[in-house]
């Protein structure tokens, strides 16, 4: 009497932890956030413009901007990373468990840069107001802003934190043993952290550029991108930190390299 054999599932490739299908959905979902974050980021910078400080924005609208900046700025190289951990959870959950350990994973990960926005509020509420009061120490802010992203491409946070983010994996293996309470929420904040440490150089040089440049946004995103993934990304951060220097010597004698500090005509004459 012949047996009967019942049809299993079909298996994912060796080391890949998801469907292909799921990993085609997971990919055009990072794509369309992606791009709602650019639209909204490019959108709300027509409005807004160029100008120093705030530009009177209360602090929830800032925070929301800037996590909506964060999103659009990292996601082309965090998706990598937020699916390869999709795929590590894949095994142990399915479904809306499986989306609600990734929303904990992703809030984890922006609530770090929403408390660096709390400080860049702090810093820029106080540039704003120093340039208000004299419009040429701008030019000496500008540079200093250049100096400290210049010197930070170069220095030992930066290559340890970059070397963690060129590598994730192995830090993804040990989240695994992390206790099961808001393991993905720790895990988010944790790499949130090393991405922190590794690009806030890069971030306050929108201080002298202008929060809302969207051409400078998208020149840093693409750093950003490139020093994580390309294989010669290490050389690109040490090219990256030699220009910001460059810029820091001359920013002082150039005021249309520093639009983020530049105070208006309007707002001058009516002070006068």
């Amino acid at each position: 009497m012949p047996h009967l054999r019942l049809a299993a599932p079909a298996p994912t490739r060796p080391g890949v932890l998801l469907p292909r299908r799921d990993l085609a959905v997971a990919w055009i979902l990072m794509v369309l956030i992606a791009a709602l974050a650019w639209i909204l980021a490019v959108g709300q910078s027509r409005d807004m413009g160029t100008q120093p400080g705030t530009m009177g924005m209360a602090l929830p609208l800032f925070l929301l901007l800037w996590v909506v900046m964060m999103v659009a700025m990292m996601q082309p190289w965090m998706a990598p990373i937020a699916i390869t951990w999709a795929r590590a959870i894949g095994r142990q959950s399915a479904g809306a468990v499986r989306a609600a350990r990734m929303t904990q994973f992703a809030g984890g990960y922006l609530l770090v840069w929403a408390a660096f926005g709390l400080l860049a509020y702090a810093g820029l509420a106080a540039t704003g107001r120093l340039v208000d009061d004299n419009p040429d120490a701008g030019r000496w802010l500008g540079a200093a802003a250049f100096f400290l992203a210049g010197v930070h491409q170069f220095g030992p946070l930066k290559r340890v934190c970059l070397r963690h983010c060129r590598n994730p994996l192995s830090h993804l293996l040990r989240y695994s043993r992390f206790r099961p309470w808001a393991r993905d929420l720790r895990v988010g904040m944790h790499h949130g952290l090393y991405c922190l440490g590794c690009c806030w150089g890069l971030m306050i040089v929108l201080i002298p550029l202008g929060v809302m440049n969207v051409a400078a946004m998208a020149g840093l995103a693409a750093v950003i991108f490139l020093e994580k993934l390309w294989r010669r990304g290490p050389w690109l951060t040490w090219a990256v930190g030699l220009a910001f220097l460059v810029l820091a010597a001359l920013a002082p004698f150039q005021d249309w390299m520093l639009p983020g500090l530049s105070v208006p005509r309007s707002r001058v004459s009516m002070r006068a």
